[in-house]
C-alpha cells in the first residue's frame, strides 16, 4: 500500500525551526499497531493522521511509542497540508479528534488553532521528579503534564534534565516556563515516557501555559517562545469566556512523497 506523507517544521518560518511532524492521510483508519509502526518508522515527536469526515477530517496523532489526545504542532502541520495540498482554495478546517473539535483558520502566513483550555492544580511531593530536573522550580503544578516555573529564562535554557529520573517519577511530561527575555513567556517540554525526551515546540503545552501566564501577567494576548534547540514562535490569546486558547504560528514544509506499508 502507498501513501502519501508530508514533513512539515511547525512553529517555524524557516527550515529546520520549530517542530517536525509527519502527515499523512488515509482513506480509513488502518490497525493502531500500523499507524504507531509507521509513527515509529518516521521517528519524529509526533506522526499525524488525517481521514475525510464530511466536509472537514478526523485527525490522530501517534509518538513513537503511543496514542496521544492533544498535539498542537501536527495539527498546524496537518492545517498546512490540508490548505497547501490537499484543498488550496479552503481557509479554515475542522478537526475531529479525542479533545473534540479543533478548528484551524489561514490568515495569510499565520495558521491559527482553537484548542480546549487545560487546568493546572498545586503540585503534591516528588522529590523523584525534582531530582531528575536539576534545578529546583520556584513552583510546581500538576495535571495531565505538570508544570515547572522558574525565575528566569536563563534557568529554564541551562536545564539538563535527567530523562530516565522523569520516567521514574511517573509523570507523562514536564512543562518548564519562566517569563522571557524578549517575549512574554518561555517554555521545554520533557516527555520521555512517551518516547519523545524533549519536544522542540509543543502547542498542547500552551493550552496550560496561556491561562497560567494570564493570571500572572494579567493580560490574555502573548509572543511565546519555545526555547529547545530548534526552537518556536507562538502568537497566544486565551478567549475567557469560551475557556479556549488559539495558538497560531507559522509552518515550512520540509518533504513530500509517499511510503509504502
Amino acid at each position: 500500500m502507498k501513501l502519501p506523507i508530508w514533513q512539515v517544521d511547525a512553529f517555524s518560518g524557516r527550515c529546520f525551526g520549530g517542530n517536525p511532524a509527519a502527515v499523512v492521510p488515509l482513506d480509513e483508519w488502518l490497525p493502531d499497531a500500523t499507524l504507531l509502526a509507521i509513527a515509529a518508522e518516521n521517528n519524529l515527536s509526533e506522526t499525524a493522521y488525517l481521514r475525510k469526515a464530511g466536509g472537514d477530517y478526523d485527525i490522530r496523532w501517534f509518538t513513537p511509542s503511543e496514542e496521544v489526545p492533544l498535539c498542537g504542532h501536527a495539527t498546524l502541520a496537518s492545517a498546512w497540508v490540508v490548505f497547501h495540498r490537499l484543498e488550496p482554495a479552503r481557509t479554515r478546517v475542522v478537526f475531529g479528534s479525542k479533545s473534540g473539535p479543533l478548528p484551524v483558520e489561514r490568515q495569510g502566513d499565520r495558521l491559527i488553532m482553537d484548542f480546549p483550555v487545560n487546568a493546572l492544580e498545586p503540585a503534591p511531593s516528588n522529590d523523584t521528579l525534582l531530582a531528575a530536573l536539576g534545578q529546583a522550580p520556584r513552583e510546581l503544578f500538576a495535571g495531565w503534564h505538570w508544570l515547572a516555573l522558574y525565575e528566569a529564562e536563563a534557568e529554564v535554557r541551562a536545564l539538563r534534565p535527567d530523562m530516565a529520573g522523569i520516567v521514574a517519577s511517573g509523570i507523562h511530561g514536564v512543562i518548564a516556563t519562566a517569563k522571557g527575555d524578549d517575549c512574554d513567556f518561555v517554555s521545554r517540554f520533557f516527555a520521555p515516557a512517551a518516547g519523545v525526551p524533549e519536544d522542540p515546540v509543543t502547542g498542547s503545552a500552551h493550552t496550560r501555559l496561556v491561562p497560567f501566564w494570564a493570571e500572572r501577567l494579567g493580560k490574555t494576548t502573548f509572543f511565546a517562545r519555545q526555547v529547545s534547540v530548534r526552537g518556536g514562535e507562538l502568537w497566544c490569546e486565551l478567549l475567557r469566556e469560551k475557556n479556549r486558547v488559539q495558538i497560531a504560528g507559522l509552518a515550512t514544509l520540509y518533504l513530500e512523497g509517499s511510503i509504502e506499508v
